[in-house]
């Protein structure tokens, strides 16, 4: 009978040491939306698209302009011009208007495919900081804050990591 109890106190102390190993695991989480936004590299890419959109919206403003300038001039003419002739010209404003439209959109999809692959290169330059500042705090997982619903707000590293961040990384070329 000493024997079972023996066995069964071993057996509810290797129990509680498994626990007390389990949950001495370090778990942290970081906002990279944060980090992309604040950060020094995060501004630069920013700027950078920032002002790709306002040269493509100072483009296209211009191109607006003309158009609605040669569409103003066909309906003034409209009662000069014979019938054919105002078919054709509003068929070649039709067309220009076409070909803005899709440069116009190429646009957009450029500075997208810009903004994505800056997200997917500055996450590929954390990564090595993160991997460093995890085995230098002998931390075991770092999770997207996005992917949390609640946790400690001590358990945020992302001001640690975006002083990192910025001593490491200060720009990004999104060309």
């Amino acid at each position: 009978m000493k024997k079972i109890q023996y066995l069964f106190y071993i057996l509810i102390l290797s129990i509680l040491f498994n626990i007390k190993n389990v949950s001495a695991e370090t778990i942290v989480y970081i906002d990279m939306n944060k980090i992309m936004q604040v950060s020094k590299a995060g501004k630069s890419v920013t700027d950078q698209l920032n002002k790709t959109n306002e040269n493509n919206i100072k483009k296209f403003t211009k191109i607006e302009a003309e158009l609605k300038k040669d569409e103003e001039s066909l309906v003034a003419k409209r009662n000069v011009l014979s019938q054919d002739e105002f078919e054709k010209n509003l068929q070649n404003l039709k067309n220009k208007i076409d070909e803005y439209r899709k440069k116009r959109q190429k646009a957009i999809e450029e500075v997208t495919q810009k903004r994505i692959k800056a997200s997917a290169d500055f996450a590929q330059k954390i990564k090595p900081i993160l991997a460093e500042y995890a085995k230098n705090n002998n931390i075991d997982m770092v999770i997207q804050k996005k992917n949390i619903i609640m946790g400690k707000t001590d358990l945020d590293i992302t001001n640690q990591i975006l002083k990192i961040v910025d001593k490491k990384i200060s720009k990004l070329d999104i060309n």
